[in-house]
């Protein structure tokens, strides 16, 4: 399996030996582009805010629909702010961190610290010692065997796709992210930031319930929040932990493959490719976080190159994803509960 592995890293890197030259033309933000991709986010996330405020007291049904559209408009949003922690969005630093800290007060998450965690995540994606950080965490094959029952319990709770795209999303929205979790050396002014930022979002949130009316603010920007979380985790989640992605312990692992083996080219309509700010080409996003998410469609098509050892997964090839459970080092891939079972009960019948 080791020979196969090597064997994959040598046919990407012969493939991709100028992926660097490939990109560069691509990495300069385009502020006319940038300044377009605002007005067509927070625009209909406005009118969509409004209208859903008006709904309420006629149909809250209408209002969780509307609330359903304007989440993908605030995943929209979600990735200037995302784009501007990477440095990516505008050519100029102090107005990435200022139209990052704005989107902040949509998203609900604090601007600096996600960046910085973000940033460690890209910089170590595919490393079984850091998977914790920046991803949504899993076991391998070996550490769920040496679990006792309670252990084995706790984590298939964990990985339930309920618990996983529906409450944790939540959690991590209104818990995690409200303390500094990392905590790296030299981090204090950042956890600092993060307290001031939450606690700004917190007074504008307040602000908003009393001038709108707490009934309303709660169903509008609740819902759109609830299905923001749900959309955002399940798009990380099939872009990281897909059947055959990349997972090394760091004496073996390689940037060039993690970036292209393990993410995907989440295969979408163009109209979704839109409403996600482009995330989809999540490939070439870890190939080089400084391309900003207008230029890497454009990226893609002009450089087939770069589609040639990716993962291609449509959305209705993508559901069966959420029956990964467990990375299987032996395998190199991720696989079910049940298939775990299976190949125990193989060993002791062996």
């Amino acid at each position: 399996m080791q020979a196969q592995i090597q064997n994959t890293v040598e046919d990407i890197h012969q493939s991709l030996k100028n992926w660097k030259t490939i990109i560069s033309q691509y990495q300069q933000a385009n502020t006319w582009r940038a300044i377009g991709q605002l007005f067509s986010s927070f625009g209909p996330f406005l009118a969509l805010w409004v209208a859903m405020y008006f709904s309420v007291g006629y149909s809250i049904w209408l209002t969780l629909l509307l609330g359903m559209v304007n989440a993908f408009f605030l995943v929209r949003i979600f990735i200037i702010q995302h784009d501007c922690g990477h440095y990516s969005f505008f050519s100029k630093r102090k107005v990435n961190d200022a139209m990052g800290f704005v989107c902040s007060f949509f998203s609900s998450i604090p601007y600096t610290y996600w960046a910085r965690v973000h940033s460690f995540h890209h910089g170590h994606t595919g490393q079984l010692e850091h998977r914790d950080i920046g991803d949504i965490d899993f076991l391998t094959v070996e550490e769920f065997r040496k679990l006792n029952g309670w252990g084995r319990f706790k984590y298939r709770v964990f990985r339930n796709p309920f618990v996983l795209f529906i409450l944790l999303p939540m959690i991590y929205l209104g818990v995690v992210l409200r303390v500094p979790r990392i905590n790296f050396p030299g981090w204090s002014p950042i956890h600092r930031k993060m307290h001031l930022n939450n606690l700004l979002i917190l007074a504008a949130y307040v602000g908003l319930g009393f001038l709108v009316g707490w009934k309303a603010f709660l169903i509008v920007q609740g819902s759109i929040i609830f299905f923001f979380g749900i959309i955002a985790f399940w798009f990380f989640y099939v872009q990281h932990q897909h059947d055959h992605t990349y997972m090394q312990w760091s004496k073996n692992w390689d940037y060039l493959t993690a970036a292209i083996k393990g993410a995907t080219f989440y295969k979408l309509p163009r109209i979704m490719h839109f409403l996600t700010g482009n995330i989809g080409y999540h490939h070439i996003h870890h190939l080089s976080s400084r391309i900003p998410n207008y230029n890497l469609r454009r990226c893609a098509k002009e450089n087939p190159v770069l589609q040639r050892h990716v993962t291609k997964i449509t959305f209705l090839q993508s559901l069966p994803l959420m029956f990964n459970k467990l990375w299987d080092e032996e395998k190199q891939r991720m696989i079910s509960f049940r298939e775990f079972y299976r190949n125990e009960q193989r060993k002791m019948a062996a």
